[in-house]
């Protein structure tokens, strides 16, 4: 069954590098230009997102006939794309950022734009959908009357999330469920009377995102609207239900929100299209998201404008095996554990700070890695081994600390966790086996009351006591 993404593109770039000094023409920072990063937005991050998870993803848009979109079009990779022309330039949108700090965003070619044609070609690939993403960046193809008047005819058997944009038409009657998140639903319940009264002595009718969200839920005639809220999560209405439902969200360290909200969507499109029931999807989606940002956001993506064969092997074999020899792309630790499990293969777990990486670790590492299928690190957040070690440690911040294990071999994701040990990362997680470095001359685990609750057990790898980080990080103190 395939995922259909219907929706405008957009050229990202990133720029990024550090402030050290003002221009001498005017008070504003020099950013020194150390990184240059591009790839698909829009309609295309979220096609991008489901094929590195490996789903089969159509990709219906426009695109411009401009070096922007032949550089979109490299992006896309792996993405069954279906395009019409869009008769105008190609949006390309650049963020230039100061370590960790956005400066400024300027945008190219991301004026009002026309309605564009839709093509036999173009409705063709959205009638063969499984389930169907719209996601609507205010460029027009969701207002083509054709495409329009499809999507009404498929609603009501086919599952389709909107996800709409304050430029954009309302959704069509019907679809199963409306994204927009806080900020665009009270815009959008503005237009409508009502919004100002909260008029119930229903508590959670006094939360803007609930009052809202009930207004669309009536104007727009879906089946559901889920008002996204950030780090508190999201609330979900539904037609002919009374009671909001309120879907809480992980406690994580994140930075950049870029690209939160079209995880969401993806990951809605996945679980429902796997038959579960829309409340189940929306818990589940709100972690991905939560988890995504976790792991590094948009700035964690990989790359796919080269088209070497070099290129491709390195992607191949960063990816986790799973039975078979068979590799899973998705570096997303709850979609990972989720695929590999349903393919029949066993999901490994391990935990820890992972602060300066030594021998010790990377043997241990390699040792649980040759227990199952693929190999999911749970890392202590910042504040996670603040708290543990004290205010020196840790040493590397968590991001980095992610990546370096993401580029060993035996490592195949990462879920970064802020609490002090981490119970609530398994609970959610749930791994066939959980494994520690150590010698625990026969003592229980404290985690194998948690593990056994689903069946799973807790095993021990190698511990090699003459390697250890805060031996490693004393030594280095005397060299200095």
């Amino acid at each position: 069954m395939r995922i259909v993404v219907v929706g405008d593109v957009m050229l990202d770039v990133d720029l990024s590098g550090e402030a050290t000094r003002l221009s001498p023409d005017a008070p504003v920072p020099v950013v020194d230009v150390s990184g240059v990063k591009r790839r698909a937005g829009g309609a295309g991050l979220v096609a991008r997102m489901l094929a590195e998870d490996g789903w089969p993803v159509t990709l219906v848009t426009v695109m411009g006939d401009d070096d922007a979109g032949r550089q979109l079009e490299a992006h896309l990779a792996g993405v069954r794309l279906v395009s019409g022309p869009s008769g105008h330039p190609s949006p390309v949108k650049t963020r230039v950022r100061a370590g960790s700090h956005p400066v400024v965003r300027f945008d190219e070619g991301c004026g009002k734009a026309p309605v564009p044609d839709a093509s036999p070609a173009m409705l063709r690939a959205v009638e063969q959908a499984g389930v169907i993403i719209v996601a609507d960046y205010g460029r027009g193809l969701a207002a083509n009357p054709q495409l329009r008047d499809l999507l009404a005819g498929l609603a009501g058997r086919v599952p389709i999330i909107w996800d709409p944009h304050p430029s954009g038409p309302d959704p069509v009657p019907g679809v199963a469920v409306v994204t927009p998140n806080a900020a665009e639903a009270g815009k959008a319940a503005q237009a409508y009377a009502g919004f100002q009264d909260a008029g119930s002595q229903d508590p959670a009718v006094q939360d803007p995102a609930v009052q809202a969200g009930r207004i669309l839920l009536e104007q727009w005639q879906s089946r559901a609207v889920l008002v996204t809220k950030g780090e508190q999560g999201a609330v979900l209405l539904r037609k002919g239900s009374g009671s909001p439902q309120t879907v809480p969200a992980p406690r994580v360290e994140a930075g950049d929100p870029c690209g939160a909200g079209d995880r969401l969507a993806a990951s809605l499109a996945v679980h429902l299209l796997a038959g579960r029931d829309l409340g189940e999807a929306a818990g589940l989606a709100v972690r991905d998201a939560a988890d995504f940002l976790a792991s590094g956001g948009v700035s964690a993506l990989p790359d796919h404008a080269s088209s070497t064969s070099a290129a491709r092997d390195a992607r191949n074999q960063a990816a986790p095996r799973t039975q078979g020899g068979s590799r899973r792309r998705t570096r997303e630790p709850l979609l990972l554990a989720r695929t590999v499990r349903e393919a029949g293969g066993t999901v490994v777990a391990t935990g820890g700070c992972f602060d300066l990486l030594h021998a010790g670790h990377v043997r241990s590492l390699a040792a649980a890695r040759e227990l199952g299928d693929c190999l999911i690190v749970c890392l202590n957040s910042d504040e996670s081994v603040r708290r543990l070690k004290g205010p020196d440690r840790p040493i590397i911040g968590q991001q980095d600390r992610a990546e370096l294990l993401l580029a060993m071999e035996c490592v195949d994701a990462v879920m970064i966790f802020d609490d002090d040990t981490p119970v609530a990362a398994l609970d959610r997680l749930r791994p066939d086996i959980w494994v520690k470095g150590g010698d625990y001359k026969g003592a229980r685990l404290p985690e194998a009351e948690l593990v056994e609750q689903w069946g799973g057990r807790c095993l021990t790898v190698p511990y090699h006591p003459a390697r250890s980080t805060t031996g490693l990080a004393d030594a280095l103190a005397k060299v200095g």
